[in-house]
């Protein structure tokens, strides 16, 4: 068995081999130290290999899945070596027979089809990136779903479009290159190298029409052959993995990057789209916004939140059915009420298709393609928008399918297949003959234990059945002398004896348990039989089945936005063709959502108004204090351009977007300690990228630019920048800053203008009022922030001291101020003053001693009035 094993796990050397043995997958050598490990499972040993202890562990093979998720999510390949044959056929060839085993699938974090290893509402892609001279292309794959879509883009953009399909796997060239590497090694996916004849785009045709069953891929568009040559390397991992047995995947569909808006990886990142800088869903954006009640949808939704449409028609359709199902209230409600019902088709066809599936993926067909046509008859008679009328086309046409699935299953079929049972009553006569022999086989056996209880006179008698003995009669150790004495030894004969039961047969019970066996184990295999084939049918209709999977989540996905736009206040964005910006009354959806489940204070709407030309500006200088919301209010118009852009209505009281090619953010400070980046770097690297690709119709958010360094090189840095994305860029950009000095570009450069973020100051203290208006601000209220923070009252009043002295040299010319600098007291910290001695004072004793409940409404407006006159005298 060993040899066996060794030479399976040479042909695997880079994933851990489960062998399975019995009811158990084994691990081995390595690979058990390796896994006992990562699964917290004990560590045994089992014989001897070159005189050393060999190490085993293993887990049950009913509960692999759970261990499967273990291992993948910790960077490991498993490779799944089955028994290909029943043990009692290879004793057939000899005692020492081993029985065969080989690997019928590697796992891996892009291959994954179980649902129980899989997210339901998010896609999980393989990706492939190829390279033929100075042309890229990626193609990527969800096998649980069957999408498969590549596009061609130059290699500065490979980052970018990673950072938007987060794949949990990419395969790349075993040769590529190092800036390249680089690239892919930030994606956060799994990488894996696989050889150079795997990206041979000849082979890689050969492949790809061989899949789909054509004579050439012209059918599917042009492709190139750095496309052709990712898409066969997806094809060929694919062969690899699922050891021949390839998913049903759709035919690929080629994604031109000029028809959505661009976003790298740094504004993914900044702006929380679909994940929040803590890692999870939770904070972001995705999930804001989410209220799809299929996984399908939701899919659907995060594919159109990272890939904002630039293509006019296409969002105004969009918008057209969110604005249809708002307006339909009640066939709204109806129709969310019917989606909840719909299981996830895609992939339950998935799994069927590579026969990993079982009869409740038959169940869940039938139940999604049943409620597509009640949704249908829904939507009868209403006046359908385009796009919501092309998905109702889909809905219908399997009424054959529906019936035929309705008739061979019952409601709720178990897991497997080998379980049978699933098979209705009545669909089948071969079928209930033999459940009927079987099920009064039952019945006989309960007959004969009551007789046979009768005749020995032990009424604790009774007929069992286990897989080794098959049916015995069972009784008490205290009554096994009479049955083993005669008469009744006759007829019953010894076959066990255990601590407290002795066990017998009879020949009639041995003549009845081979009829039993015989109808039960037809019956499953007339089960079988049948499964396979409605699995069959179902996938002769798998093109079909699928497009009734995407009407469904296109229409999931117009309630859902169409829900939140009625529940949030979100109004129709109107799109054109135009580089404005004007927005009134706009949120940040995010802030606003959390701010109302705080019980905080309302969230402030502000205006947003870039225009080029006239007496407009396209660019927005924001001045204001730390914490006022110039960030929020950044990111709000940022976010409610790219919502305007996927299709959904916006978090405004009026909206009017041109329509954005890209949308750039540089917010917030991190560092990049691993690749040597400090924070600054790391503003500067962002900073330049954005400078160097936003064109005219870009939309920039820059926060803060140059905060990383000395004062004067900062401001220079920020200065000069802002001219940049004025002159040579000449993008919409919201650009805030704590340089005042820079407010006066807005004199020198037309399209340019201030704005800035009111507070109020009351007693020393600053109150962040969170409202933008046109004009600079007069100083940034540093001090009174640190004040709020928490700073030591000694550490702010010394910090007044020096900003005041600060801000008289600034007055007096540069010399005097490096003069007032050096004439601060080196050593005048103020120690922390001493705490209050003072008692109360009489409107504090007044209300120490008052009694609210015991006042009469008229006591207690008199009681106001005294302490007011009180307080004024104090």
């Amino acid at each position: 068995m060993m040899a066996q094993y060794l030479e399976i796990k040479e042909r695997h050397s880079d994933a851990l081999l489960f062998y399975r043995m019995g009811d158990f997958y084994e691990m081995f050598f390595d690979d058990a130290v390796a896994a006992a490990e990562a699964l917290d499972i004990a560590l045994t040993k089992r014989g001897k290999h070159l005189g050393e202890d060999i190490a085993m562990c293993g887990v049950p093979v009913h509960s692999a899945e759970g261990y499967l998720l273990s291992l993948i999510r910790k960077g490991f390949r498993v490779a799944i070596a089955e028994q290909l044959e029943d043990p009692a056929t290879a004793k057939k060839r000899g005692a020492k027979s081993v029985v065969k085993r080989d690997v019928v699938r590697l796992v891996t974090p892009g291959t994954l089809t179980e649902e129980s290893l899989l997210e339901a509402r998010r896609h999980n892609y393989l990706a492939a990136l190829a390279v033929v001279r100075d042309d890229a292309a990626l193609a990527w794959v969800d096998i649980s779903t069957g999408a498969f879509h590549v596009t061609a883009l130059p290699p500065v953009r490979v980052g970018p479009a990673l950072a938007r399909l987060m794949p949990a796997e990419l395969l790349i060239n075993e040769a590529v290159d190092g800036d390249l590497a680089e690239t892919v090694s930030e994606s956060g996916a799994a990488v894996t190298p696989i050889s150079r004849a795997s990206f041979d785009s000849a082979a890689g045709e050969k492949r790809l029409t061989s899949l789909f069953g054509v004579g050439s891929l012209e059918a599917y568009g042009q492709f190139t052959r750095a496309e052709i040559s990712a898409m066969g390397a997806i094809v060929d991992y694919l062969d690899l993995t699922q050891k021949g047995k390839l998913p049903l995947l759709r035919p690929p569909l080629r994604e031109a990057e000029a028809r959505m808006m661009q976003i790298d990886a740094a504004t993914r990142r900044n702006l929380e789209l679909t994940h929040a800088l803590s890692g999870g869903r939770t904070g972001s954006l995705l999930a804001a916004i989410d209220r799809t009640v299929t996984s399908g949808g939701a899919r659907l939704l995060e594919r159109r939140l990272s890939s904002p449409s630039r293509v006019l028609d296409v969002i105004t359709d969009r918008h057209d059915a969110i604005g249809f199902t708002l307006e339909q209230s009640r066939l709204r409600m109806d129709l969310r009420d019917s989606l909840r019902k719909v299981p996830d088709l895609d992939r339950a066809l998935s799994r069927l298709a590579l026969d990993r599936g079982g009869p409740r993926d038959l169940a869940s067909i039938r139940n999604g393609l049943e409620q597509a046509e009640a949704i249908s008859e829904t939507l009868s008679g209403a006046a359908l928008p385009t796009l919501l009328q092309s998905a109702a086309q889909d809905l219908t046409g399997h009424d054959t399918l529906i019936e035929l699935l309705g008739q061979a299953l019952i409601a709720e079929p178990p897991l497997l297949a080998r379980d049978g049972g699933f098979i209705a009553e009545g669909f089948d006569t071969e079928l209930d003959e033999s459940r009927k022999l079987r099920d009064e086989g039952r019945s006989v056996i309960a007959a004969m234990q009551t007789e046979y209880a009768e005749m020995t006179g032990i009424s604790t008698l009774k007929i069992k059945h286990n897989n080794v003995l098959g049916y015995f009669v069972e009784v008490t150790a205290t009554h096994a002398e009479k049955m083993l004495s005669e008469p009744l030894s006759d007829s019953f004969k010894h076959r066990q004896t255990t601590a407290n039961q002795v066990r017998f047969t009879t020949p009639a019970l041995t003549e009845m348990e081979t009829k039993i066996l015989n109808a039960g184990g037809r019956a499953l295999e007339i089960e079988k039989r049948l499964y396979s084939g409605l699995r069959e049918a179902i996938l002769e209709q798998a093109a079909r089945i699928n497009a009734t999977a995407r009407a469904l989540s296109e229409f999931d996905l117009a309630a859902a936005l169409a829900d939140l736009a009625q529940g949030e206040n979100w109004c129709r964005p109107e799109m054109d063709n135009s580089r404005d910006l004007v927005i009134e009354g706009g949120r940040h959806p995010v802030v606003e959502q959390s701010l109302r489940a705080q019980g905080g204070a309302p969230f402030v709407a502000n205006d947003a108004n870039l225009v080029h030309g006239g007496d407009g500006a396209h660019i927005w200088l924001l001045t204001g204090p730390n914490m006022a919301g110039k960030s929020t209010y950044l990111r709000q118009n940022a976010l409610i351009a790219l919502l305007a852009q996927m299709g959904s209505f916006v978090p405004a009281r009026t909206a009017r977007i041109g329509l954005v090619s890209q949308l750039f953010s540089r917010v917030g400070a991190s560092d990049d300690l691993a690749r040597g980046r400090s924070t600054f770097m790391v503003e500067m690297v962002e900073t330049a990228a954005i400078l160097n690709q936003a064109d005219d119709r870009a939309l920039v958010i820059l926060d803060e630019i140059g905060r990383g360094t000395a004062t004067y090189d900062g401001l220079s840095i920020a200065w000069a920048t802002l001219e940049h994305l004025h002159d040579a860029n000449k993008c919409r950009a919201f650009f805030a800053t704590h340089y005042h000095e820079m407010t006066a570009l807005s004199a020198k450069l037309a399209g340019v203008e201030n704005a800035t973020v009111t507070v109020k100051e009351w007693d020393g203290d600053v109150i962040f009022l969170h409202e933008v208006i046109k004009g600079a601000a007069d100083r940034s209220y540093g001090v009174q922030v640190a004040k709020l923070a928490g700073l030591p009252d000694s550490v702010v009043a010394r910090a007044r001291v020096v900003l005041d002295a600060l801000e008289k040299g600034e007055r007096d010319g540069s010399g005097a101020k490096r003069a007032v600098i050096d004439d601060l007291p080196l050593f005048s910290v103020a120690p922390p003053p001493p705490p209050a001695t003072n008692g109360p004072s009489e409107v504090e004793k007044r209300l120490a001693e008052m009694h609210p409940d015991d006042m009469s409404p008229r006591e207690a407006l008199q009681m106001l009035y005294e302490l007011k006159d009180a307080a004024k005298t104090e």
